[in-house]
Order: structure tokens, then sequence, then C-alpha cells
């Protein structure tokens, strides 16, 4: 997430609680033909295949306009196999086309062997047609500064999102009010049929916990097994959300300061965490008058650091471009820390406008500016490093053109066990979330790391958790505790300082990382 939902009309069975009434799957539904696959392997992942899928734009009505998925696949190898396992890296707005190479690479092979892993494009994104891309160039360095200090810089920042809400509705009109979680979960579902699969096995990070929750409420018998990885709040989509998010990355920020205090002998910046972050302050401070490079101002130090909350392994380059401007006021460090963690390219593009469309259309947020403006102020008082960053990423909401539908209770008591893993410091989607669904999917077990902080557990190093992923995906396993936690994994080993060596390494975790992206 940036985290970054779900949706539905009005017009089928209400449930209890605060539970949206799901439309019926429109019936006659013909026939979905079976993809044609092709090679499209790469160096990283031979076996890749791809393919796509026609689904409704409007499955309300399935005969009418068709848009297009595009799919890829590993192909299970064993005699006999578990059927489509389909993973998904969140968003809204990430491609899941190569994350089904990483998966199928880094599960066990005894347990890889038995599923046709199958990555996807969802409506709008990527290789999907057609693709959302609203503004281009909407992040291109030199914005204005995000926090909104003068009536000027807030008019500022307002008639961007404005400006990028209006571009959208002029540019997808009728594409807009089909850009839905619930949508998406319609279309998992002409997937499963196209796959020949009577159901289908679901492994989702991030945003894609909210989409796997969902298709599971729309189709729990349709459901073999399902992995949710760093767990999104339903209950909070995505106003509240992204509120919690503010103060979460607040605090990861902060452990990256003392993690820099830890190393001073590296940084020579101190081994006070709070004079550090002071430092960091008085950098930011300095680059709103004059960005690095003429490219990194104060928003974009923003982005190049806000990385480091989803991924601690990206900690060691954001200290050395730290140190280099404090010490050397030498910018090009920074230059080059944003332009491999932050830069927006045209698939960010791609990816920043699935996202606006998909959690504005998803649930209701505050249509009038002086709630975002009072509830922003109150958290960035706290909490500011990214609360005005995460408000702007956010404000096109508060002027879509296209009318919220109302948010999905994920609550199910008809599914088979599924497996939940989370960190317990994550900052994009907070723990309480991975509590939360763990009291609303019945029969679920939730694997903690205690005192990770990493969007993305698991396939990324930490042989406790995929312990447990490769025992559920094998025979459905999961763990059962005693208390709200069934069970606990020790967390990741910090990183260590760059040395030649381990700068050009390549980890699984950032190669994990990469794919799953930002601000999901």
């Amino acid at each position: 997430m940036r985290t970054r939902a779900a949706a539905l009309c009005a017009a089928a069975a209400v449930v209890a609680g605060s539970l949206t009434a799901v439309p019926a799957q429109a019936a006659g539904t013909a026939a979905v033909p079976k993809p044609a696959w092709t090679k499209c392997g790469t160096r990283d992942y031979p076996a890749l295949q791809c393919a796509s899928v026609q689904v409704p734009l409007d499955h309300a009505n399935p005969s009418g306009r068709q848009i297009t998925l595009a799919l890829s696949r590993v192909p299970h190898t064993a005699p006999s196999s578990e059927g489509p396992l389909l993973v998904n890296p969140g968003g809204p707005g990430g491609s899941g086309l190569k994350l089904a190479g990483f998966v199928a690479s880094a599960l066990p092979k005894s347990v890889a062997a038995r599923y046709d892993v199958i990555g996807f494009d969802p409506r709008g994104v990527g290789r999907s047609t057609p693709a959302l891309t609203c503004l281009p160039g909407h992040f291109a360095p030199g914005r204005p500064d995000s926090v909104p200090a003068t009536p000027e810089l807030e008019r500022v920042n307002v008639d961007r999102a404005k400006a990028f809400a209006a571009a959208c509705g002029r540019k997808y009109a009728d594409i807009l009010p089909y850009m839905d979680t619930v949508s998406a979960a319609r279309d998992l579902d002409i997937v499963r049929q196209a796959l020949g699969a009577p159901r289908l096995s679901y492994f989702g990070y991030s945003y894609g916990t909210y989409l796997g929750a969902v298709y599971a409420k729309l189709y729990p018998e349709r459901v073999h097994r399902l992995v949710l990885d760093s767990i999104v709040d339903p209950t909070g989509v995505w106003y509240r959300d992204n509120l919690g998010q503010d103060y979460a990355f607040n605090d990861r920020h902060r452990a990256l300061m003392a993690w820099i205090a830890r190393h001073d002998a590296d940084y020579r910046l101190g081994k006070d965490p709070a004079k550090i972050e002071a430092r960091w302050y008085a950098m930011r401070a300095a680059l709103a008058k004059e960005p690095a490079g003429g490219e990194v101002g104060a928003a974009e130090l923003e982005d190049t650091f806000m990385p480091g909350g989803y991924y601690d392994g990206y900690w060691p380059y954001l200290a050395e471009a730290f140190a280099a401007y404090v010490h050397r006021r030498a910018g090009g460090a920074l230059v080059e820390a944003y332009e491999n963690f932050a830069a927006v390219d045209a698939s960010g593009d791609n990816g920043y406008s699935v996202y606006t469309a998909v959690q504005c259309r998803d649930a209701s947020w505050p249509r009038g500016w002086n709630r975002w403006r009072d509830d922003t102020w109150a958290v960035y008082a706290k909490a500011p490093l990214m609360a005005w960053n995460n408000t702007w990423y956010n404000a096109p909401c508060a002027f879509w053109p296209t009318a919220p539908l109302r948010r999905v209770n994920i609550a199910n008591g008809k599914l088979p066990p599924a497996l939940l893993l989370q960190a317990t410091d994550d900052a994009a989607t907070p723990y309480a979330g991975a509590v939360t669904v763990h009291r609303l999917l019945a029969r679920s077990g939730l694997v903690v790391e205690q005192g990770g902080g990493n969007h993305g557990v698991t396939l990324s190093g930490n042989t406790c958790l995929d312990g447990y992923l490769a025992a559920y995906l094998t025979d459905g396993t999961v763990p059962r505790g005693a208390g709200p936690v069934d069970a606990v994994c020790a967390k990741s080993p910090d990183p260590k300082p760059l040395t030649a060596k381990a700068a050009s390494a390549s980890s699984r975790g950032s190669t994990l990382h990469r794919l799953l992206g930002f601000r999901r």
C-alpha cells in the first residue's frame, strides 16, 4: 500500500456489520477461452511464459466492452499439481509479471514444482490494456515543498492535486467507474476460469493482501490456499489507513537514525539518534532552499528516504548519501540515491494513476479540504516526516471525478485456513491491520516477525518465516497458538554499512523489494 482497496456497488446481499453490498456476478457468462501461452523467459526467470485474457470492463455487463489482462506463468513440474498460485506485489498499481518468476525461484523447489505460479498485471496496469497514465511527469523533480508553511505553498500543492484528478477524469471518464478492488477481484475469477481450475491459491503482498481478502469474500468456495504478507487494515480503507502510515513511517525513520548512530565510525554523524535526526531535518531545510544538483529538494528528499521505511536493506545507501551531504555538501550522492530509489518513470506514472483510480473509487474520502488540512497538521505535530508528503500523494481523492463506493467488510467464516505474515514494525501496513484480519478470517494463522520493520517479509531471507510459508503451501498447515499470535519468528539481522563487496551484492531481499516497489 502506500499503500496502497476495495469497493462495491449497492446491489446485492448485505452482510452484517459494516459490510458493503457486494454486487452479484452477472448470470450467463460465456465460457472463458484458455490463455495461449508463449515463451517470454528472461535471464533471471527463463521458465516464464506469457499470455493474456479478456475480462469485462463492467462485470455487471459481461457481454459489453472487454479489456485485457496480461498474465505470466511458471508451470508446475511435479507429476501432480495443486493448481494455480496467483501472486500480486501490491499497489494498487503494481505489476506482477516478474513476480511469478521470483516466487517460483525463491520457494523450495519441491513446493514450487506443485504449482502453476501465475503473475498478472491488474486492470489498468503495465501490459494490460488499456493502461492508465493520467498526467505524465506529475512527480518530475522541482516539486514544491511538501510542508505548506505558507498559504501560497498550500495553494500550489492543492492545485497540483486538482490538476491530476481533472486529467484522469478527462482521459478516462469511461474507465474510472470500473477501477476498484472488487472489479479487480472479479477479474481474478475469470483468470481462474481461463486456467480451467476449480479453485485457485493466492499469495499477495501489501495491497495485494486486501485484493486477496476481497476475492476470498466474493468466492470463498473457490479458494484453495490464501497467503497474505504485510497486511492492510481493511477497516481503515483508505483515508484512515494512510494517516496511520504517517506515524509508522516516522518511527521507521527514527529506527534508521538509531542505526546510523550505532555505526558512527562509518558515518561520523554522531552517536545520539535525536541529534542525527536534527541534522537530517537541517539537510531538508537546506535542500528546500537549494536543491542538490538542481533536482533533489525537500519533497524529493522525502521521496528518497521513504523506501528505507519499506526495506532496511536500503539504509546503508541512504546513510552514505546523508553523510556525504552533511560532511562535504556533496549533492551528487543524494541525486544518485534519488534516481535509484525515488525517481518516477513511465511505469511509475502508470502505477500512480492506477493507485489513485482504485483508492479514490474504493471508499469515501473527505471532500472538504479543511478536514485534510486539520488532520495532517495534527499528525505533523507528532510525526512530521511523511505527513504532508503522504497527504499530497493521496490528495487527488479529495477532488476525484468518480463517486466513491463503500468499503468491503472482509470478515469470512467460509474460507479454508489462511496464512498471515507480518512484521511488528512495518510502516506501510502497520501491525494492527494484521491482528484485525486475523480476527476477521476464521481459522487463519498469524505468524509475526518480532521487531522486524520490513514490508514484505517472506522469501527475503528469513528462514523461519519461509518455513511456515513452505509448510502451508505444501499441505495447508497453519500454526495454532494460544493467544492473538500463532507463531513468532526472530527478526532478520540489521544491515551492515557498505563495503565494496556488499555494494555490488544483490540479495534475495533486495530483488523482492525491487519487485514490490514503494508506496504500496
